[in-house]
């Protein structure tokens, strides 16, 4: 139908919301676009590559970067709403729920942010990188570490449910159906995991 030419390679998954197609590229840019025509709606140069992939809620596109900075953007117009910076690459993909942004770095925290200011809610420190995109259902946050571990944290506090030790690093991201928790880890194994007793 179309295709797009960024500056660099595109590990970024889009996300498409009210007919504009969102994605990050290694070139450093967020870019719009329209996903009807691939023109380009408008483009927010970061200062490092964009691995992670961008969440639409709210008129808000958040996403991180390789700069340590998770961006929150007018997805009408690309301008900078707020940027919060945390200690290493973010290249999680962010996940808002109840206007909370949760997003891992690898700095090893997993951040919970006000998604209308960026303010600091919490933060939980893991053992490892935080690539993994946070899963979010029943009060609680789902999310993978490069120490081996999916992590259940309360959503409101940050405080530790509980956490499971996979034979590997978690990168990948949770999917919570029916009280099970369905993961990957780089042991080659998909685990099933119950939420709760």
């Amino acid at each position: 139908v179309w295709r797009y030419k960024t500056g660099s390679n595109v590990d970024s998954s889009p996300a498409v919301s009210g007919g504009v197609v969102y994605v990050g590229s290694d070139d450093r840019w967020v870019y719009a676009l329209e996903a009807s025509t691939g023109d380009l709606v408008w483009r927010y140069k970061t200062g490092d590559g964009v691995w992670s992939s961008p969440a639409v809620a709210g008129g808000v596109v958040y996403v991180g970067s390789d700069n340590n900075y998770l961006y929150a953007l007018d997805a009408s117009t690309g301008d900078l709403i707020w940027r919060y910076k945390a200690g290493s690459d973010v290249d999680s993909s962010p996940t808002v729920a109840d206007g909370v942004v949760y997003v891992g770095s690898d700095d090893s925290y997993v951040y919970a942010l006000d998604g209308s200011t960026g303010d600091l809610i919490w933060r939980y420190k893991t053992g490892g990188d935080v690539d993994s995109s946070p899963a979010v259902a029943d009060g609680v946050v789902y999310v993978g570490s490069d120490d081996d571990y999916l992590y259940a944290l309360e959503v409101s506090t940050g405080d530790l449910v509980w956490r499971y030790k996979a034979g590997g690093d978690v990168n990948s991201s949770a999917a919570i159906a029916g009280g099970v928790v369905y993961v990957g880890s780089r042991n080659s194994y998909v685990y099933a995991i119950q939420t709760g007793p």
